[in-house]
């Protein structure tokens, strides 16, 4: 087996490990405290640690070995997940059933960066991809990237659905330290040939720090990439509605035992994507591509909710989750080809904190104005006495109509970023032939 395949297999295990955390934690507090402003806390805290930590995170991985920084994420996380199972342990049960208790936000936090420390692997990997695989094939591995995501996706929302349901957070926080341990020991062993040329001594070294300045003059070196990022920003913005509410949602219509399930079972669609993409590529404009799938997935998320079904939710869903690996794979691809390779782990770290750094903003924001806006809008409000009788009323339509409005602001966003000047000059910057990236050996 080549070691990019070994390192997909070895993410994999770490990609689950750290996502039935996130998952699971979720679920529980939800369960625990009703509260969906404590779920959208939650995702607010996981996209402020993303964007906040992700230039950092950039420059450990284009400073160091891309395995030493793999292995480091993981001992980061057991630290993290162990100091979280010491307070789940030694402080008192009624704590987590309250919203605004410190004990809770302390354990939450724990795992939080426990969690966020994987993130130094979702941006070695696609460095890894332009060290390991030719050009002409990075399209096709990054769908193999996508579909590695989609099977944790896949395992996660099962395992964390019933982990949930049979033990609690301890359950979840032992299973965590264990897989983590694994995945270190077997990257341990995994051989890497990364192409690090050996440093000439009559050459300074470039020093070993974030360099924001150097890598936002490399991104606008290129025309149109921040208006890419930018894009991607603004995508993320509407998805931190996603990460608040989707779950809330769900757990209004079913158990956590059938949405855990119900996540798996739809996460085949990553799955899917992902062997199409390998199989296919995304064709001559990757870009093209991410702006349709953007378009599709947004009309979508107007209807997925426009009732109350459990069905009509799972196909847009579905959807969504088709699609997705085409949108991360197409912005990857580019940024492989247009960008110098010594640089791509500060260019994804920048663009990790700048496209997740519009999320925070909407996940602290609309927990609060679901909950005390949106939701009385449609229980007893205006909202219930306008539209009640044929899109619903209660709580859970009020969740539903923030989806609904995000999804026409996504498509109005989408059709201005295909209509602008910097789509057609990022796309002619990506059909010009590129200079200085490394030649992989063709047996990888």
């Amino acid at each position: 087996m080549s070691p990019f395949h070994q390192i997909l297999g070895n993410t994999l295990v770490a990609n689950v490990t750290n996502f039935t955390v996130w998952f699971a934690l979720t679920f529980w507090v939800y369960l625990e405290t009703h509260s969906v402003f404590a779920t959208g806390m939650i995702a607010g805290v996981y996209l402020v640690f993303t964007a906040a930590f992700g230039i950092w995170f950039g420059s450990i991985v284009d400073h160091n070995s891309k395995k030493l920084a793999m292995l480091g994420s993981s001992v980061v996380s057991a630290v993290f997940y162990a100091l979280a199972l010491a307070v789940l342990l030694l402080s008192p049960p009624e704590s987590f059933t309250n919203p605004y208790n410190a004990f809770l936000w302390i354990f939450v936090f724990l795992v939080m960066l426990g969690v966020i420390a994987g993130n130094i692997r979702s941006i070695a990997l696609p460095t890894l991809v332009t060290v390991l695989i030719p050009e002409d094939r990075r399209d096709k591995a990054n769908g193999l990237v996508g579909m590695v995501s989609g099977i944790g996706f896949l395992t996660t929302s099962v395992i964390s659905g019933f982990l949930v349901a049979w033990g609690g957070m301890l359950a979840v926080m032992v299973l965590a330290l264990l897989t983590t341990a694994l995945a270190f020991a077997h990257l341990s062993f995994v051989q890497i040939d990364e192409g690090r040329a050996a440093p000439d001594p009559e050459t300074p070294a470039e020093p070993k720090r974030v360099d924001l300045k150097g890598t936002i003059k490399v991104v606008g070196a290129v025309p149109g990439l921040f208006a890419l990022i930018l894009f991607a920003a603004l995508n993320n913005f509407l998805g931190g509605i996603f990460m608040a509410l989707l779950d809330a949602y769900g757990l209004s219509l079913v158990s956590v035992e059938v949405w855990g399930l119900l996540f798996g079972v739809l996460s085949t669609a990553f799955i899917i994507s992902g062997l199409v993409i390998a199989k296919t590529g995304l064709g001559k404009k990757p870009l093209r591509t991410l702006l349709l799938v953007n378009l599709i997935t947004w009309a979508v998320c107007c209807i997925f909710t426009i009732q109350s079904s459990i069905w009509l939710l799972a196909a847009g869903m579905f959807v969504w989750m088709l699609l997705g690996p085409y949108a991360e794979a197409a912005e990857h691809t580019t940024l492989q080809k247009v960008v110098p390779p010594e640089r791509q782990g500060r260019v994804f770290g920048f663009a990790q904190s700048v496209e997740q750094s519009a999320s925070p903003l909407t996940a602290f924001l609309i927990g609060p104005l679901a909950e005390f806006v949106f939701i009385p809008f449609m229980t007893a409000g205006l909202g219930a006495e306008l539209i009640g009788s044929w899109f619903g009323t209660g709580p859970a339509r009020g969740i539903a109509l923030v989806f609904t409005l995000a999804g026409l602001f996504g498509v109005a966003i989408t059709i201005i970023a295909f209509r602008s000047k910097y789509y057609r000059q990022l796309s002619a910057a990506y059909a010009r032939p590129s200079e200085g990236q490394p030649e992989p050996a063709p047996a990888q």
